[in-house]
């Protein structure tokens, strides 16, 4: 238990931190000795010596004896006591006024010599009507002359004084010649840089919330209000004078929106990034230019995300920063917003090719262009008498970014897939050695404006928010049939999407025509198909001996040579894009096809665009064929 805790159970005797005054101390020993002439050390002992065997509980009785002979004395007496107190006290006090008004009668005497109307309103009547104002003065009595040392002290010791206090008001006057100095060469530079700032073209002005500060009107005025009140921001001066951009509003980091092209194999193709090398050295106008061009990335991946919205029926899907945007069957662009200092995200696929690196620079150049242009026709349509008011509120249409790059690249995709097709079937009617004019006009529809009223750029954009036009027109091997493609793609106004208009001229079939808008590029296909073996039924007809070759179901691609022998041969012609085949079989008199499809046919022949040129053509082996008959 040593280590236990001990605490004490008497009570702290505090000194008092201030002594009793020797004053104090006389008082107290007149009051209980009386004087100190009666005081000696014999009679102290004694009182020592007399306090040491005294009853401790004597003074209790004479209390007691006190406190009974007090309630004896008579009512009346203790009345006339506390009057006669009371007077005392009275007196005491009228005597102390007294004396204070006799002080301030005489201080206001004295002060009557010099100033008499400030004195005579402190001083009693009864001192006006006896003592005239200025009768009572004073004079100030020489003290006796120093010695010579004191005077030569007090001599050094003012000097020194004069001279700290001139060397302390030189300091700081050369402290403050300094620091206005500085910052006059401060406000110099920050007013030359803010000079250079507008010489360049930028807007200065007032910030509206902060009269007393400037600021830089970076943002396009035509933009949505969000991104309207981003685009000002202040220039603050820093502590070497030197323009600082604040960082309230301005764009924090530099961002930029990312074009890629996904294929079946991967990323095929990415926008070029130009990686941002902002630092503290670079100049004031670099910075409000990385501060411009952020903001207008953030605005056009915004407005491209309103208008993704509603391009949900078109296949366009959004995700937390990624536009997934279909173009054909194979392909997509994906849009993101990213860093230019950043690296890439981990969970990127890897890029497999750049073969569509300009595709995706095209695509970023020309909704960055589409943006610039929807600027334009807002300050167009702000400049315009404002339309009437109605009680409901106008919608504001979403921009047309998206739209005119998404049917650009679905016509091209289907202009070249027609252009492919039109092609492998002009290669193998070659091969068979009939002719195939083909006259193609791609994107017929974009033609500059002639309007001297619209700038030549705003034309130039307009070509491409029209729907997009191609036309293929084609000669068919009867010199006498034709027909006309027209593709139309629309991604404004309905209908939307490509359509396939294909008029055909074949004379020996006049009401035979195609459908109305194909939709699908395997149904104009097979229409186009379908018409140019019809033509090459006419042309087989035509070039044959009078009556030698008959279409009797031509929808089916079959032609009958009727012989008086009863020998009847039948001709049947298949097509395709890729090949071209005639099979020649015997028959008794008409059949439907679907009745000879188990006839084993007599000779057959197919052309391929790979076909040898020495081989026959098509119309030579018909011609051969009707030698046999013969």
């Amino acid at each position: 238990m040593s280590d236990s805790l001990s605490l004490p159970l008497r009570p702290l005797i505090e000194e008092s931190d201030r002594p009793d005054a020797l004053p104090v101390e006389i008082a107290q020993i007149n009051a209980q000795w009386g004087a100190f002439r009666d005081v000696n050390e014999d009679s102290l002992r004694a009182q020592i010596e007399q306090e040491k065997y005294k009853d401790p509980y004597a003074d209790d009785d004479d209390e007691n004896d006190e406190d009974t002979s007090a309630t004896d004395v008579d009512s009346a007496e203790r009345l006339d006591l506390l009057y006669r107190r009371r007077a005392e006290i009275t007196q005491f006090a009228l005597q102390a006024h007294m004396e204070a008004m006799f002080a301030l009668d005489f201080v206001s005497l004295l002060l009557s010599k010099q100033q008499p109307r400030q004195a005579e309103t402190s001083m009693s009547a009864f001192l006006k009507q006896t003592a005239p104002l200025g009768s009572l003065d004073a004079e100030v009595v020489h003290p006796p002359p120093k010695p010579e040392s004191a005077a030569v002290d007090t001599k050094t010791v003012s000097r020194g004084w004069r001279l700290q206090n001139f060397n302390a008001g030189a300091n700081r006057l050369l402290d403050a010649a300094t620091r206005l100095e500085t910052e006059v060469a401060s406000e110099t530079r920050y007013w030359n840089e803010v000079l250079a700032v507008k010489e360049k073209g930028w807007k200065v002005c007032r910030l509206p919330r902060d009269r007393q500060a400037l600021g830089v009107q970076y943002g396009f005025m035509e933009a949505t209000p969000i991104f309207r009140d981003r685009g000002l921001a202040a220039l603050r001066r820093a502590d070497d004078g030197s323009l600082m951009l604040d960082k309230g509003l301005a764009p924090q980091r530099a961002r930029m929106v990312r074009v890629r092209v996904k294929s079946c194999k991967g990323i095929s193709g990415c926008s070029r990034v130009h990686p941002s090398s902002t630092n503290n050295a670079e100049s004031i106008e670099d910075r409000i230019f990385q501060a411009r061009d952020t903001l207008y990335e953030e605005e056009l991946f915004h407005e491209l995300f309103r208008e993704a919205r509603i391009l949900g029926n078109q296949g366009v899907t959004t995700r937390q920063n990624l536009l997934q945007v279909p173009v054909s069957s194979g392909q997509e662009i994906l849009l993101d917003l990213v860093d230019m200092d950043g690296d890439p995200t981990p969970d990127d696929p890897e890029i497999a090719s750049t073969e569509d690196d300009t595709l995706a620079n095209a695509i970023s150049h020309s909704i960055h262009i589409l943006l610039a242009y929807a600027h334009r026709q807002n300050l167009r349509r702000r400049t315009q008498p404002p339309p009437p008011l109605v009680p409901k509120r106008r919608h504001t249409p979403e921009y047309q970014l998206l739209r005119p790059v998404m049917a650009y690249l679905q016509h091209s995709s289907h202009v070249r897939w027609l252009e492919s097709f039109l092609g492998d079937l002009h290669q193998v009617l070659k091969a068979a050695g009939l002719q195939f004019e083909l006259n193609a006009s791609p994107f017929s529809s974009l033609r500059l404006p002639t309007t001297p009223s619209i700038p030549a750029a705003e034309a130039l954009v307009q070509t491409f928010l029209i729907p997009f036009e191609s036309t293929f027109s084609c000669k068919l091997p009867s010199a006498q049939g034709s027909f006309k493609v027209r593709v139309r793609t629309s991604a404004m106004s309905p209908p939307l999407g490509t359509h396939f208009d294909i008029s055909v001229n074949i004379p020996e079939y006049p009401d035979s025509q195609p459908p109305n808008r194909i939709g699908l590029q395997e149904e104009a296909a097979e229409v186009l198909t379908h018409f140019t073996m019809l033509d090459i039924l006419s042309a087989i007809a035509h070039n044959s001996s009078p009556s030698a070759w008959t279409a009797v179901y031509p929808h089916h691609g079959e032609l009958m040579a009727i012989s008086p022998t009863g020998q009847n041969k039948k001709l049947q012609v298949t097509l395709s894009r890729h090949e071209i085949s005639v099979r020649a079989s015997s028959a008794r008199g008409f059949e439907h096809p679907a009745e000879a499809t188990d006839k084993k046919p007599v000779r057959s022949q197919t052309w391929k665009p790979n076909t040898p040129t020495e081989s026959l053509s098509l119309m030579d082996f018909v011609a051969e064929i009707s030698k046999d008959d013969s």
